[in-house]
């Protein structure tokens, strides 16, 4: 009998004191939970306010008066990359992107060629060639590498082409080139980027100051000159990536045909169709250029136009033949000038 009396007091004992942690528990919970709802509330106005001072800091960009990056970075102690404002001679005011940091900073973005299909020949998105077909009675094609046409957004610079008005208001020195994924943000260019390279001899100076006035001197367009002829060639100085890596890029075949290390403008191929720029290389020899060049007129001949004009002669992304790695292929190219 007295046992089952201590037994029963034992149980009793046990279930008080379970009962008793368990109401512990639940307060020990619910401080947990006020404590975590206290923590998100603070990490939340922290973020409001950060957000907001960064709003503000880029909200306090629109007030500088500048025609390009290097004068920013001049007259206002600007070293951070991003987004900011510049202003025409005529006072109309764009948002471009700069590079403030590569090679002492200063570089404006005035332009970027996307191939948005690279099965598309001379279709709706080839605004660096011809929009309206391979037509040989539309040498130029879209001209817009010599007119003052403007397309597209500066955030958007890897998802579409983009063209502002610096590319042919701004007398630069020199050109910087990236070659950046499609549809990366633009806060993670310059990491994602596979190649980015700049020149450094002022070479802009002999030609007008920009590539606008340069095409002027050097049309893009079908059977302007014979096959071999090119505009300069000009030494680079490598960023991210080098000789090598630039070779490996392009097509196994193509790479007999060229040199790397420079950047060439209007090279002509074998069919009379003029390339607008060669980036990362020079033609050397047997000038299939619009298998490793990019933008161009309006007629190629064969059926290759188009902004990436024949990157997939082979197969498209197999460093096959001619064609191209899929790395330069899925890359939009983006222009630079200080």
């Amino acid at each position: 009998m007295l046992f089952h009396v201590l037994l029963s007091l034992v149980v009793l004992v046990s279930v008080e004191d379970a009962s008793l942690a368990a109401s512990n528990l639940q307060i020990e919970d619910e401080e947990l939970t006020h404590t975590e709802a206290i923590r998100d509330d603070e990490m939340s106005q922290n973020l409001t306010r950060t957000n907001f001072e960064q709003l503000e800091k880029l909200s306090n960009r629109s007030r500088y008066v500048a025609r390009s990056c290097k004068e920013i970075q001049d007259r206002y102690n600007e070293h951070e990359d991003g987004l900011y404002f510049l202003t025409t001679a005529n006072g109309m005011v764009y948002q471009t992107f700069c590079d403030m940091t590569t090679a002492g900073g200063g570089w404006s973005l005035v332009a970027s060629v996307h191939e948005n299909s690279i099965y598309g020949r001379c279709t709706v998105g080839d605004r660096w060639s011809s929009q309206q077909g391979n037509n040989a009675n539309l040498p130029d094609g879209d001209g817009n590498w010599s007119n003052r046409n403007t397309f597209g957004a500066a955030e958007g610079a890897t998802s579409d082409d983009f063209k502002n008005p610096g590319y042919y208001e701004i007398r630069a020195e020199d050109m910087s080139v990236w070659h950046v994924p499609n549809n990366f943000p633009l806060e993670h260019w310059n990491l994602a980027a596979i190649l980015r390279y700049h020149t450094e001899n002022h070479f802009l100076r002999l030609y007008g100051g920009n590539l606008f006035q340069m095409f002027s001197q050097y049309p893009v367009r079908y059977n302007v000159g014979s096959p071999g002829n090119r505009g300069p060639a000009i030494p680079i100085v490598y960023d991210h990536g080098d000789k090598e890596s630039t070779k490996m890029l392009y097509g196994p075949r193509s790479r007999g045909e060229f040199e790397p290390g420079f950047i060439t403008f209007r090279a002509i191929n074998n069919e009379r169709a003029a390339m607008a720029i060669c980036s990362g290389v020079k033609p050397v020899r047997g000038y299939n250029t619009e298998h490793y060049c990019i933008g161009g007129g309006g007629y190629f001949y064969t059926d290759q136009c188009g902004d990436f004009p024949s990157f997939d002669w082979d197969r498209l992304g197999k460093e096959q033949g001619w064609s191209a790695s899929k790395e330069m292929t899925e890359a939009a190219v983006l222009l630079f000038y200080r």
